[in-house]
């Protein structure tokens, strides 16, 4: 790991994906650190690597169990242990959860989470619903702008910490009839 200038450079090798991600959220919540350069590489600790069928199968175990996620709603793809997830869904949290819950299985060394959100009919205004959940979450909305144009949403002002810019994200993404949010945030530590 090396830092500068507020920039962490995570180097080297895990033995699990979950763990990959791990460390990018914590060196992203340091004090300070401005933007995060994950070159960390996955290598798996046991010497015999699952096939992607078996990873894909274990996947789609994973995800019926997942009670948050509506049933055939995501999609499994599986290519040298990296997984593709694709599909549609009502909620952003949906869309994390299935995330969440393939991320630590053996054999995945990636994921790429293509799932979309359903566009929601009734969308009165986002940006004020915005406003209100970044001032409950501690957030200065008054250096956050936020802008929608129907479910798309647009952050753009100052934060304090990358993990501020990340908890805007989610505020985002929380307001219903949010279906893409640009988090052009500036962390300005």
């Amino acid at each position: 790991m090396t830092a500068s200038d507020g920039v962490v450079t995570l180097t080297g090798h895990v033995p699990a994906y979950f763990e990959k991600h791990a460390a990018e959220k914590a060196a992203a919540r340091v004090k300070g650190v401005r933007a995060v350069v994950q070159e960390l590489e996955v290598k798996l600790a046991f010497p015999t690597a699952r096939t992607d069928e078996d990873i894909a199968h274990a996947a789609i175990d994973r995800l019926s169990w997942e009670v948050t996620i509506p049933r055939d709603a995501i999609k499994v793809e599986v290519e040298k242990g990296w997984i593709t997830l694709t599909g549609e869904v009502a909620w952003h949290y949906q869309k994390d959860a299935a995330e969440r819950m393939i991320r630590g299985l053996h054999g995945v060394v990636g994921v790429s989470n293509q799932t979309t959100v359903k566009p929601r009919v009734n969308i009165t205004d986002i940006g004020r619903d915005i406003g209100v959940a970044l001032h409950r979450s501690w957030l200065d909305p008054k250096t956050i702008n936020v802008s929608a144009d129907g479910g798309k949403v647009k952050l753009t002002g100052t934060v304090h910490t990358l993990n501020d810019r990340w908890s805007a994200g989610s505020a985002a993404w929380g307001s219903p009839g949010t279906t893409a949010v640009e988090n052009d945030l500036i962390v300005v530590g």
